[in-house]
């Protein structure tokens, strides 16, 4: 337990940066947090449009897909909680600086990384940077603004965050396009350059406790393996199947290893993500609405651009503009949906806020093929990213106002760790639905038509590609047509299912938020 002195350090720390930040350094350190994060949430949304390309590229299959993206998520969402510990022990603007260095180093790695193999390796490297890097820069926010300005400065952090995460799409669509996807990775080294450098001369350091306590060394490496093993084995069941021991060994794996790490925690004395936090129903209520939230926007949109691609015609870099919209709604929205919290709270607004975004996604339902974009997916992005815009700053400042001030890099390294792992535990669950869903529909289409075994035979062999399938070259231009119709359909199907259970999740999260969000009382 801290003593008083302790906690009078922390308090007296605070204020210190408080005072500083007075004499106009907060605008740099909404730069340098904003700019740092930005760089681990840009990666994370761009490669849902690069995929398609990268795919044809480097002839990767859907679970190689898979794990370019999970293999980031995992490490990223597995170290996050020690990545907290670490910043509140030995420094927020160390542990920073050290995520974004080795952020922009395994950025290097990817965009020169000639196979598969090569990328999914350094997107965990990225991964283990952004464990470190993400919980700090938000940290770092909670701690340098007074009770007053806080609210409307997690507002603009979480405003512009989003903002780059939205990016995310654009830029890779139009890079991938124009010049290559790899660069998507190398736009990262100006920007750490300037993050580190702005750091190092203008943000003061902060610890916990004056850096006081052990680091739960067991409860990260319990955390780690829990969700390797899960993820491994949802991935991996599209392959193999439910049945297989390659599937069921790493389940049970996953299991203990979870059982272990909240039993580790509840007994030891400095844990890494304590239990006591979840006492508050803000809090808990929070970080449930927050899972449902991202579990919601990263599974269903990284089946968008598949179906903008493959399906419905469009380029890298009109997938990219396709998302222009959503853009400008959390720009013209988001810093005045955290405002809404002093005046409303922020339970009205995450409210309003996952309902609209859940009818977002059930617009994404109705287009068929083709048609114009403004009829089309233009309603769909706009309203979700409205809903989007009014949630994100209202629910990030619940789950930090929810908590004392000394456990600011906790409470953001939880927070940040739910979401990424119902976004990455999405992506595998919603993958194995996806092909379990198209392949129903494939068999179903097939079924009427006059094919040869071989021509059938050639289609089964590439159905894990989903959409991407390559039709024979030999056959009849009217065959290849109607082949063409047939797999897009059972694509398209598919599509609306994961749209669905999307918009489902959403409204889960507006009633949850309704229940569990109160006032905003530290405890």
């Amino acid at each position: 337990m801290p003593n008083k002195h302790s906690i009078d350090k922390t308090v007296m720390d605070g204020v210190a940066v408080v005072h500083s930040l007075a004499k106009g350094e907060g605008k740099w350190v909404l730069l340098v947090t904003i700019l740092g994060s930005g760089m681990a949430f840009i990666d994370s949304t761009a490669m849902n449009v690069v995929l398609p390309v990268l795919q044809l590229e480097l002839n990767a299959t859907i679970p190689q897909m898979q794990w370019i993206v999970e293999a980031y998520a995992i490490f990223m969402s597995s170290l996050m909680l020690l990545g907290g510990a670490l910043g509140d022990k030995f420094g927020r603007k160390r542990m920073f600086a050290l995520g974004v260095a080795i952020f922009s180093l395994a950025s290097i790695w990817c965009g020169v990384a000639p196979n598969t193999g090569h990328l999914i390796v350094a997107r965990a490297f990225q991964g283990v940077g952004g464990a470190l890097l993400v919980p700090g820069s938000l940290a770092i926010v909670n701690i340098s603004f007074s009770e007053k300005e806080r609210g409307r400065a997690i507002g603009t952090w979480s405003a512009f965050t989003a903002m780059t995460t939205a990016l995310g799409p654009i830029l890779g669509g139009w890079l991938a396009e124009n010049i290559s996807w790899r660069l998507v990775f190398f736009i990262n080294i100006p920007l750490s350059i300037v993050v580190l450098a702005a750091l190092f001369f203008k943000i003061p350091e902060t610890k916990k406790n004056n850096g006081e306590g052990k680091l739960d060394l067991a409860g990260s490496l319990f955390a780690t393996l829990s969700l390797g093993f899960i993820v491994y084995a949802l991935i991996e069941s599209g392959n193999s199947g439910f049945g297989h021991p390659k599937v069921i060994v790493p389940f049970v794996g996953g299991g203990l290893s979870l059982i272990a790490f909240l039993v580790h925690e509840s007994r030891t004395p400095s844990p890494m993500m304590p239990l006591s936090l979840f006492r508050s129903k803000t809090f808990s209520g929070a970080n449930i609405v927050s899972a449902l939230f991202w579990a919601a926007w990263v599974g269903g949109i990284f089946f968008v651009p598949f179906n903008l691609i493959q399906v419905q015609g469009y380029s890298a870099a009109g997938v990219g503009i396709a998302f222009i919209p959503l853009v400008l709604a959390l720009f013209l929205f988001s810093r005045w949906a955290g405002g809404l919290v002093g005046n409303y709270g922020a339970r009205l607004p995450i409210f309003v806020g996952t309902f609209l975004a859940g009818v977002g996604c059930l617009l994404f339902t109705l287009p068929d093929i083709g048609g114009s974009y403004w009829t089309t997916f233009f309603p769909a992005i706009v309203t979700l990213g409205v809903g989007m815009a009014i949630t994100i700053s209202p629910l990030t400042t619940a789950v930090m106002g929810s908590v004392r001030i000394e456990h600011s890099g906790i409470a953001s390294a939880i927070n940040n760790t739910v979401g990424r792992i119902a976004g990455l535990l999405s992506i595998a669950i919603l993958g194995v639905f996806a092909l379990s869903t198209f392949n129903n529909n494939l068999d179903r289409e097939l079924a009427v038509m006059d094919l040869k075994p071989d021509t059938i035979q050639a289609i089964d062999s590439q159905r894990i590609k989903l959409a991407a399938i390559d039709i024979p070259e030999d056959l009849p231009s009217g065959t290849k047509i109607e082949l063409r119709r047939v797999i897009s359909e059972s694509f398209l199907g598919t599509f609306r299912t994961m749209m669905e259970i999307s918009a489902a999740l959403l409204f889960a999260g507006s009633i949850i938020s309704w229940l569990t969000i109160g006032r905003l009382r530290p405890g």
